[in-house]
């Protein structure tokens, strides 16, 4: 009884930080990192763009990235974490320059159970959502039985991402 589904409920780490840029933009070819230190404006910046929507901003640092082919800007990715039931979920989360999630994946998944949040099928929900979405199961994104508060996770954790990247890239710009 191999089943993936159970496999999937299992914690562990799936993709390295020098591995997960190219999990969210594989046709870039170089990535700019930049380590963002996190303080009370960015948090309050990030907290202000996310409203209602509460997250934890517990993180003393933010990994992001440009990603470009050529000399041309695909996007913008940011490591986030966000607690799941008990503990925190690592996931990258991929932003084009239209400011739209491009897509999402798990990096370390830490809970016993709810590992399908890593499932790409479940994770496809988020390509197109923006800062302005709910990002919440049962509103635009579908649950998944029995993991529900990873899910809810997943979706305060793009939300964080996504207002981090403004903060970070596009604060001061107009969107289109």
């Amino acid at each position: 009884m191999g089943s993936s589904q159970f496999a999937l409920g299992q914690e562990g780490v799936f993709l390295k930080d020098e591995e997960a840029p190219k999990a969210v933009f594989p046709e870039a070819d170089s990535f700019e990192r930049k380590v963002v230190r996190s303080n009370e404006e960015i948090k309050a910046k990030i907290q202000q763009r996310m409203g209602k929507t509460k997250t934890s901003l517990w993180e003393d640092s933010y990994v992001t990235f440009v990603a470009k082919k050529g000399e041309t800007i695909l996007g913008y990715a940011a490591i986030v974490e966000e607690i799941g039931k008990h503990r925190p979920i690592t996931f990258i989360v991929g932003v084009g320059p239209d400011r739209k999630i491009k897509d999402a994946a798990l990096m370390v998944y830490r809970e016993a159970y709810g590992g399908e949040v890593r499932d790409r099928r479940f994770l496809q929900q988020y390509k197109g959502k923006q800062l302005k979405d709910p990002l919440l199961p049962y509103r635009d994104i579908q649950n998944i039985s029995g993991a529900t508060m990873s899910v809810e996770a997943i979706g305060r954790g793009s939300k964080k991402a996504l207002a981090l990247l403004e903060v970070v890239y596009f604060e001061g710009t107009e969107q289109k």
